[in-house]
């Protein structure tokens, strides 16, 4: 059928075919190339004996090469995995068996990871992607595998409160709603837009809201392979940009470069930021330069995004998220499942076109959280007397950092590992940069130290799980009479850990 993204490309090669579609660097690809470089691909893909509904897991930091070779394993039918490249060999292992990914594309420098990756399970194929960006040159291509729009189209891991990642399912029909709704009401999302992405393609907001969305609306994005705050802001006014994502440290840090005060913001239309507690003033800063800076709320399952702020209400309502989407609704209901009356906390719910269909091969964890036709966020938020919704805490344990999660238990089973360690608890830290960064409270019996403790979870976990706050103890952590760790009481204990101790890396 044709409600897929490559047939979306394939149109605007069809009928804008010169328009500029992606910019890296000093490199531009039109509609055209962009179409003939991904057909190429997914007919290479093809050609190898990789079958539609297989997992083709894209690993590597933003580039060129990138969202050409994800596209054109969407074309050839397979199901994109992308992998984040921050992942060391274990936990990229993890995420492999987990989808069953039989592929692995990659850029040269990830050779020995790749390898390492391999060595700790089954096998599965690597294709490095000097092998596909060969491919560039070369005539007209159509090709193309005709799908099902509720095929599974991507995998996008979040990690879990339980410690397990789980892999959120994308269909070009939840893809395609999530574009339309959002060109409805977002005027920074029209066809022919101009975006800015400075965040990793890997994610949620860079794939979904950056890189599909643009390229479904025919539009025109620029991708930064590092996000460097001074020349984000010269891209804004030099390219015209009409629409930005990030999280609260992306544009902080654009709004503190010398560069940002003499930017003409003007073309802007659409900029929202989430992932983190947003600061008023960072709005404020934002608004000063004609921008209407607004918060959402979403969550990969829901696509993302699933409720902002108003234009019109960001100035009057800096602290809400909006009251849904024209066709996405947000309820915050009590503990026995009736609405929450206004000013009253609950969980916050969510349905509509954009919500994935559940998690791959995990008939429990989709169970839990699709029931009755509402995704159960497993979020603490209210509502104003207009439906504003206003979040207040997570309901999980997990710790967002720079927008990115991380599970605690997930840490919790790393550190527990170390010889000497009897117990251990990771909660959240608040940090001016990232808005939460790990800590890890530790009780010990033997010759453990702060320093040998990073270092141990440095070798097995990316850069940004390792804690920065390390708190050994002597006495027991607080239980409940279950048994079980008090995460609320050891939270309550070191909910000072920034002022108390010393950061250690």
């Amino acid at each position: 059928m044709a409600a897929t993204i490559g047939s979306a490309l394939g149109w605007w090669a069809r009928s804008k075919g010169e328009r500029t579609a992606i910019v890296v660097g000093e490199e531009a690809l039109t509609y055209r190339e962009l179409q003939d470089w991904s057909s190429r691909i997914a007919r290479s893909l093809a050609d190898r004996g990789i079958t539609r509904g297989e997992r083709v897991g894209v690993l590597g930091p933003n580039s060129l090469a990138w969202p050409v070779i994800a596209l054109g394993a969407m074309k050839a039918g397979t199901v994109l995995v992308p992998l984040n490249p921050r992942l060391k060999p274990a936990e990229l292992r993890k995420v492999v068996d987990d989808a069953g990914i039989t592929t692995v594309v990659f850029p040269v420098e990830f050779a020995a990871a790749v390898d390492e990756t391999r060595a700790l399970g089954d096998g599965f194929t690597g294709i490095e992607f000097g092998e596909l960006a060969a491919l560039r040159a070369g005539g007209v291509d159509d090709f193309r595998i005709d799908l099902d729009p509720d095929d599974p189209a991507a995998l996008l891991f979040t990690s879990g409160s339980t410690g397990l990642s789980k892999g959120v399912i994308c269909t070009n029909r939840t893809l395609l709603s999530i574009v339309f709704e959002a060109s409805l009401v977002e005027e920074g999302l029209r066809p022919g837009t101009t975006t800015l992405l400075v965040l990793p393609l890997v994610f949620t907001p860079g794939l979904v809201w950056g890189l599909l969305m643009t390229i479904v609306l025919g539009g025109k994005i620029v991708i930064e392979p590092e996000f460097v705050p001074g020349k984000a802001a010269r891209l804004l006014a030099e390219h015209e940009v009409q629409a930005i994502f990030g999280v609260p440290l992306i544009f902080e840090a654009i709004s503190r470069s010398a560069e940002f005060e003499e930017t003409d913001l003007s073309s802007l239309r659409t900029a929202i930021v989430g992932g983190a507690a947003v600061p008023v003033s960072l709005l404020e800063r934002w608004a000063k330069k004609g921008v209407a800076l607004r918060q959402i709320y979403g969550m990969t399952e829901a696509g993302g995004v699933a409720t902002a702020t108003l234009v019109q209400e960001a100035a009057d309502h800096p602290d809400t998220c909006g009251t849904g989407s024209i066709f996405t609704e947000v309820t915050v209901v009590a503990e026995d499942g009736s609405p929450a009356e206004p000013g009253v906390e609950g969980e916050i719910l969510l349905r509509g076109p954009g919500v994935t269909p559940g998690y791959w091969n995990d008939e429990e964890s989709t169970a839990a959280a699709l029931r009755d036709g509402w995704l159960h966020s497993g979020d603490l938020g209210k509502r104003d007397d207009q439906g504003r919704l206003q979040f207040v805490d997570r309901l999980k344990d997990l710790i967002i950092t720079g927008g990115i999660n991380i599970s605690p238990v997930e840490l919790e089973r790393v550190i527990g590992e170390i010889d000497g360690v009897e117990e251990v608890a990771v909660i959240a830290a608040s940090d001016a940069r990232f808005g939460e960064t790990p800590a890890a409270i530790v009780k010990v019996n033997g010759e453990v130290d702060e320093a040998g403790i990073i270092e141990h979870c440095d070798r097995l976990v990316a850069d940004y799980k390792v804690p920065r706050y390390v708190i050994i103890r002597d006495e027991p952590l607080p239980r409940l009479p279950s048994g079980k760790l008090s995460k609320t009481a050891i939270r309550a204990e070191y909910r000072d850990v920034a002022d108390r101790f010393e950061k250690l890396r």
